[in-house]
């Protein structure tokens, strides 16, 4: 199994991080502004903000979110590692390593409060990365993870790693399979084949590769409908990232919507437009 320190995955990460860094720089500029603006005298687009129930945002810096959310949310039928409704409106993509101390800080004190608040409301959908920087035991409990979604069992394992921090011994293989057992994987034969799989080593590798295409050098790292949050903050900033995306989202919904009946709207019989519309007008006039 390759190291995850290889010099071929640290040029790949360093390339990718000199390849995006303009964009991680805009990202955090845009982050700035907005909490800048936020934090303003209420003059300018406010009130027009509170009536639509989502902050107003600058086009350039809402596209560059929108193009993170695509390249980032999956939306996969039947993945094992994530949570919540396909369609939801809100997707928080989560990069983390299972030796990573505040990792486990969300996964104990902030993500069940989001789960049943937003996931359980048909609001927000969970998708988990694994994002290893700690070396070959965080990619091994990385793979158990995974091997134990090939049984359903991803989020039970998931949560039981995270329960206290583990490092180092913690994670070799036999205390793995422990926690598997623990976590209700009835199969350990093939869970241990599955941990060993190619195809386990293809999905980490997926998985680190998006996150150094995006900048990830930390853990967590997290994405809002695209929009970033760095760290294991308190759970009322999830839960207003995650409000504010909605309000987002419902408002484009409702803009597209318009946008499409508008678009649709009924002609006159012969062709021409509605006796009410422009054309009629001018020709009355």
């Amino acid at each position: 199994m390759p190291a995850s320190a290889s010099p071929t995955r640290k040029l790949a990460a360093i390339g990718a991080v000199i390849a995006l860094v303009v964009a991680v720089i805009a990202i955090g500029v845009a982050i700035g502004k907005s909490a800048q603006d936020d934090r303003g005298t209420g003059r300018g687009n406010t009130s027009e903000a509170a009536a639509s129930g989502a902050p107003e945002e600058d086009p350039a810096q809402q596209k560059m979110f929108d193009d993170l959310a695509k390249r980032t949310s999956r939306r996969e039928d039947g993945d094992p590692l994530a949570v919540g409704r396909k369609d939801a409106p809100v997707v928080l993509v989560e990069y983390a390593d299972y030796q990573c101390s505040f990792c486990g800080r969300f996964t104990r004190e902030t993500q069940p409060g989001l789960i049943k608040k937003f996931v359980d409301a048909g609001t927000l959908r969970i998708e988990f990365r694994n994002f290893t920087v700690f070396g070959a035991d965080s990619e091994r409990a990385a793979r158990a993870s995974w091997a134990a979604g090939q049984q359903g069992k991803f989020w039970q394992l998931h949560d039981e790693l995270y329960a206290k921090t583990r490092k180092g011994k913690a994670l070799a293989e036999d205390k793995l399979v422990e926690l598997a057992r623990s976590s209700g994987v009835d199969d350990i034969d093939k869970f241990r084949s599955d941990m060993k799989s190619e195809d386990a080593e293809r999905a980490l590798k997926k998985d680190q590769t998006e996150g150094y295409q995006l900048g990830v050098q930390s853990t967590p790292s997290f994405l809002v409908n695209g929009r970033p949050v760095a760290g294991a903050q308190p759970a009322e900033v999830f839960a207003q990232a995650i409000k504010d995306a909605a309000a987002r989202a419902d408002k484009k919904g409702t803009a597209d919507k318009n946008g499409a009946k508008d678009k649709s709207e009924p002609s006159g019989k012969d062709g021409s437009a509605a006796k009410d519309g422009p054309a009629a007008k001018g020709a009355g006039e």
